[in-house]
């Protein structure tokens, strides 16, 4: 189907419509292509939760437990069998306890698994013979049942039907039927992500073991109109235990912990894991694509990626660095006539600061004779060492100049051999290098767009924005930098002096887009532009996003307590055991109390965040143009002292007002705090300072004319995706790659 959907193009949703909510809309398509950064969306919702795998799948099956005896249209998933089966046994004893299933007689189903009365299992193949609760519809592979009793002709259930669309609820067929073949039936509690494959639901609950692929992950984190969880495991359920010696094991405290939790006794509450564990494995699962290619698919990326420039230049690297090191060691040799010390480890630092230095268009000859005439050397232990850290002292971290063709850096090697192998080498990746601009303009791949603006159709303009493209796209693929919009990321470190000659010469290609150049300002219009950077800042929403993950992680735990306290009130009752039922459900009601007081909070802190959003887009490109007046001035005065830009934004919380969001149930609803309603009061007056940007105009210096147009136009939302995708057009193949190819390929014929 992939080399269908390359060849040919293919239909792809521009514009989900199964969620409720406006940013989950977005963020699944995000989430589709495999984007990390929408990670830190879901985190601030509170979707993303995270522990090692026995609290992780507990906490699943217990959220999973809460929601379905409250009646709501849930569906867990797990990536496999195994972990299926067991989320599946957990649950089931659950409901067992709280008196939703019977713990009477039971029938086998698939795998010698017992089902009961209020069971629900899942039918595993069709039967059109049976009639599945309404006329003309019989059962068919999928369907959920819920068992009503158990009989000698079998099963007597109801199907579920789709979840009530105003609450959430599940619904089931009101005619009751007989469901014979159960024997290859399976609990229907968990499922596995391939089974979930086209489900719709109320709420999803995912389990995540970091063993998926992106394929896996967004069918799991897209189940659900209303909330999508993800429970992950931050340890690997198959860690090594080295430690000598018996412990008890780790059942019997998971053990104590459940029947602690039902007699009402207090239990320690689990440490969480560590922040941010949870996004790093999500991430890891995001980037793994997992779609199956053909092997025509495989046979052709590999010929494409025979001449990868990764590949190449690690070849040129260990090839042209000996040469290189050698020629600055007999210049260290001219410059220092006594020096005859053995080649050392932090030699190579020497030789490291000399290319970059080399790279920037200094004389390394030169810079080696000013280091060493600074200062006298006399009782140096390590002098290489000495005459780099005067080196990077008189030069500081020098920008790289454009380095040129790979061609023209040949070294000269004694080898003749040797060096028409590096020649051969440097061709290949000039040849790669121009066939990346090629691609780019011919695909008009989204970095490039975002960075150049549209390919152009005038030949002499496409010729240079294709030209300005191969510069980009040999540092995106030289460095592995693969963000789908941002074209090239942050500056490499130093260490790496070819790599930031690559960037800096995508960052010159880069240019204005729809922006002005700064390079041609001067220096009092720079000044003024970097004094704006503070004024702009000043005026920002303060940043509240953890405290609202805090607040949003709070009321889902508050929500799923209270439910279960409210089940476990339920069954008491059925016990007759009424003063437990009483306190049950006075504990339901604390923690009912305790959610709302988490989500007036939410409110405030969620529309802070939306008015900070806005913030952003309204001045994002004059902080842009702040930031490139401060770089600008620093090239053209390396000598001069500017204080760095500072940001005038409002402080993030203080850890007392951060410990007033930790509330517990039946202490009373706290009253919210005074630094809360003076966030919510400061939104009258960021949308006030809003207005006012909005409706400054341009004017025109003919007084006649009339206003250009706004100054600072409206936050533009992104346009919906095209539903057609058209054929994606291929690498062209390297001529040399491809001939040794078929010069192989026909080697082989001859051998047969």
């Amino acid at each position: 189907m992939s080399l269908l959907a390359a060849r040919l193009g293919c239909a792809r949703l521009a514009e989900p419509v199964r969620f409720r909510s406006q940013w989950e809309q977005q963020a699944s398509l995000r989430l589709r292509d495999g984007d990390t950064s929408v990670l830190a969306e879901y985190d601030q919702h509170g979707r993303i939760h995270g522990g090692d795998p026995e609290q992780t799948m507990d906490a699943a099956a217990a959220a999973y437990t809460a929601l379905s005896t409250a009646g709501t249209d849930t569906l867990l998933m797990a990536p496999g069998h195994a972990l299926r089966r067991e989320l599946n046994r957990r649950i089931r004893h659950d409901l067992i306890a709280l008196g939703v299933v019977s713990d009477g007689p039971a029938v086998r189903i698939a795998d010698g698994i017992p089902a009961s009365p209020g069971d629900m299992i899942i039918c595993t193949r069709n039967d059109h013979a049976t009639e599945a609760g309404e006329p003309g519809r019989t059962l068919a592979n999928g369907d959920l049942l819920r068992i009503e009793a158990a009989t000698r002709e079998g099963l007597i259930v109801r199907r579920a039907l789709d979840a009530d669309p105003h609450t959430g609820l599940r619904r089931w067929t009101d005619r009751r039927f007989v469901f014979k073949n159960h024997e290859d039936a399976e609990l229907g509690y968990a499922v596995t992500d391939h089974a979930a494959q086209g489900r719709t639901v109320h709420t999803a609950l995912a389990v995540i073991t970091g063993t998926e692929d992106r394929q896996h992950a967004y069918v799991a984190l897209t189940r659900g109109t209303d909330a999508n969880h993800a429970y992950v495991f931050t340890a690997s359920p198959k860690r090594a235990d080295p430690v000598p010696g018996p412990r008890p094991a780790p059942e019997l405290a998971r053990y104590d912990k459940i029947y602690a939790e039902r007699a009402g006794v207090p239990v320690p509450a689990t440490a969480p894991a560590a922040p941010g564990t949870a996004l790093r494995v999500l991430a890891a699962v995001l980037d793994r694509d997992g779609q199956q290619q053909s092997a025509t698919q495989t046979h052709s990326q590999a010929l494409a990626g025979a001449d990868h420039l990764a590949l190449l230049h690690a070849i040129w690297t260990a090839e042209t660095s000996p040469a290189r090191e050698q020629r600055y060691r007999n210049l260290l040799a001219a410059a220092l006539p006594g020096h005859h010390a053995a080649p050392g480890p932090r030699d190579r630092w020497l030789w490291r600061t000399l290319h970059a230095a080399e790279l920037a268009g200094l004389d390394p000859a030169q810079v080696l004779t000013d280091a060493i005439g600074e200062r006298d050397l006399a009782g140096a232990r390590d002098i290489p060492a000495v005459i780099n850290a005067r080196i990077r002292n008189r030069t500081g971290t020098p920008v790289p100049l454009p380095p040129g063709p790979w061609s023209a850096r040949v070294p000269a090697i004694a080898d003749a051999e040797r060096r028409a192998y590096i020649t051969q080498i440097a061709e290949l990746m000039d040849a790669r290098k121009k066939r990346l601009g090629a691609h780019a303009a011919d695909s008009a791949l989204h970095w490039a767009v975002s960075a150049l603006g549209p390919v152009p159709e005038h030949p002499v303009a496409r010729l240079d924005w294709q030209r300005r493209a191969t510069s980009i796209a040999a540092w995106r693929e030289l460095s592995g930098y693969h963000h789908p919009a941002d074209p090239i990321g942050p500056e490499p470190a130093a260490a790496a002096p070819d790599l930031r000659a690559a960037w800096h010469e995508a960052l010159a290609a880069l240019g204005p887009v729809d922006g002005p150049d700064v390079r041609g300002i001067p220096d009092g219009m720079l000044l003024h532009l970097r004094d704006t950077y503070p004024v702009e800042t000043a005026w920002a929403p303060q940043w509240v996003g953890d405290e609202l993950r805090q607040v949003r992680d709070a009321a889902w735990d508050a929500r799923l307590t209270g439910l279960r306290a409210a089940a476990e009130a339920d069954a008491a009752r059925r016990r007759g055991d009424h003063p437990q039922a009483t306190r049950e459900q006075e504990r339901a009601d604390s923690y009912r109390a305790l959610e709302q007081a988490y989500r007036q909070r939410e409110t405030v802190f969620a529309a802070v965040m939306t008015d900070r959003a806005e913030w952003e887009a309204a001045t994002r490109q004059q902080r842009q143009l702040a930031v490139a007046a401060d770089t600008e001035l620093r090239r053209r005065h390396p000598g001069q002292y500017f204080a760095p830009l500072r940001s005038a934004e409002p402080g993030p919380a203080t850890s007392a007002q951060r410990e007033e969001l930790a509330m517990a149930a039946g202490e009373g609803t706290a009253e919210i705090g005074q630094w809360i309603k003076d966030l919510a009061s400061g939104r009258r007056v960021f949308a006030d300072r809003l207005a006012d940007r909005q409706s400054v105009k341009i004017p025109s210096e003919d007084p006649d004319y009339g206003d250009l147009g706004q100054a600072f136009p409206a936050w533009s939302r992104a346009s919906r995706g095209a539903i057609l995708q058209p054929p994606k057009p291929e690498m062209t193949l390297s001529p040399r790659i491809l001939q040794r190819a078929m010069d192989r390929d026909a080697d082989w014929e001859a051998a047969d």
